[in-house]
């Protein structure tokens, strides 16, 4: 499988480090659609703040990643839904230090999530 970045200069706004306007992946063999993920513990219960968070969704995705055979390396695509617009800053910051920098298309959408303790929130696709 060949994933290959594509991010336009001309006639477009400019992707930024952490940022590409799309991947193609060529040859996938296997693709993985991974429900919202919250940071969330063993028992369901929320992280105290939004690092512990961050921290256990990334936990959590590298879990649900390894069930499939797949590490945060076969992530192409992130969609983060936080409840604050303050957060977007330590999401994309966790998500560069998950990723080791590869840059995936991603968008952050600010919602009224299901429980007021459920800060943020992730849906990845991975291919393989």
């Amino acid at each position: 499988m060949d994933v290959v970045p594509h991010s336009p200069r001309d006639g477009i706004y400019p992707a930024t480090e952490d940022y590409v306007h799309a991947i193609e992946v060529r040859g996938p063999g296997r693709t993985l659609y991974v429900a919202g993920t919250m940071g969330l513990d063993p028992a369901g219960v929320p992280g105290a703040d939004l690092a512990q968070q961050l921290e256990l969704i990334w936990s959590n995705l590298r879990r649900i990643l390894a069930s499939a055979e797949m590490t945060v390396d076969n992530i192409v695509r992130i969609t983060s839904y936080l409840r604050s617009a303050e957060y977007a800053e330590a999401n994309a910051a966790a998500r560069i230090q998950a990723l080791g920098g590869r840059a995936v298309p991603t968008t952050a959408i600010v919602v009224q999530t299901l429980s007021e303790d459920w800060l943020v929130e992730l849906e990845v696709i991975a291919v393989d």
